[in-house]
């Protein structure tokens, strides 16, 4: 299987053009185009903070056409992109055209939007067929992802939309339409105790998961770290990938290893021979 990362966490400390060098240096076959760094919600406040960037400017095309050039004279290619988040702020949402639009442009064909928490499957719906038009002129379908909230009191994560097969399936079905699919996050499934766990969730949705967010957890807290390093089973992860003939990316979303990173390189390195090992896995099955 090919393989990728997310490069929010690098070019947050190296820029975009090195963070894709890296990547590639590391030996992935891509690189997500992680949209999530442009755009800084202050939670208390609940607003969006003021970010100089080229992908919030009136050049945001040249810009992401630099950056698909720099990953192609390095041997590599976008697959897929995150838009950001979170999905029930407006001034983020008028960005998700332009998140389809730059995922296009960068050589991407899925854009991860996430469901909005505070709306129900069928309110989602809505939000999703108003994108499906101008992501299918653009010829990238938006994958939604299971998400989690935090009960305080009880000290652990809690329901939240996608977060279960049934709630998953419901949003799939409500739009039913071949260009919304599922993207699982590998570490928010196993972080929901009882209601699931990553392999259920992948065995439920079967062939509408075509992308993937992989990283490690405690399976308590959203630790966002290296495969195999914390408490997740991926001999699990990949016996459920195997039964549904999973055709998409191992793509990685381990954006709190890289945060501590001192050596950055070495870091990303890590990342890939940590995937490449999965990869392993499923083949051996």
């Amino acid at each position: 299987m090919k393989t990728s990362t997310e490069i929010a966490s690098i070019y947050r400390q190296v820029g975009e053009e090195k963070a894709i060098e890296l990547v590639a240096k590391a030996g992935f076959d891509a690189w997500d185009f992680s949209m999530s760094a442009y755009f800084t919600f202050d939670w208390n406040k609940g607003i969006v903070l003021d970010k100089d960037c080229p992908f919030r400017s009136s050049n945001y095309l040249p810009f992401v056409r630099r950056l698909k050039q720099v990953g192609l004279d390095n041997g590599i290619h976008c697959n897929q992109s995150h838009a950001p988040f979170p999905s029930h702020v407006k001034e983020i949402q008028d960005y998700f055209k332009r998140s389809i639009e730059c995922t296009a442009e960068a050589g991407g064909n899925i854009c991860v939007i996430h469901p909005d928490n505070r709306r129900t499957a069928a309110e989602n719906a809505e939000m999703y067929n108003e994108l499906l038009p101008f992501a299918k002129e653009y010829g990238v379908k938006i994958a939604t992802e299971n998400m989690w909230a935090w009960d305080v009191e009880a000290n652990k994560a809690s329901f939240a939309v996608c977060a279960t097969a049934e709630s998953f399936k419901a949003h799939l079905d409500l739009v039913n339409d071949d260009y919304l699919v599922a993207c699982v996050d590998i570490g928010h499934a196993e972080m929901m105790g009882d209601m699931v766990s990553a392999p259920e969730l992948i065995r439920a949705l079967g062939d509408k998961v075509q992308a993937l967010h992989i990283h490690d957890n405690d399976k308590w807290h959203d630790s966002h770290q290296i495969p195999f390093s914390m408490n997740i089973d991926f001999n699990g992860v990949a016996k459920a990938l195997k039964e549904i003939n999973y055709g998409g990316y191992l793509t990685l979303e381990c954006d709190a290893y890289i945060k501590s990173a001192e050596d950055i390189e070495t870091k990303v390195k890590n990342l890939c021979d940590s995937v490449k090992k999965l990869d392993e896995i499923i083949e051996k099955l």
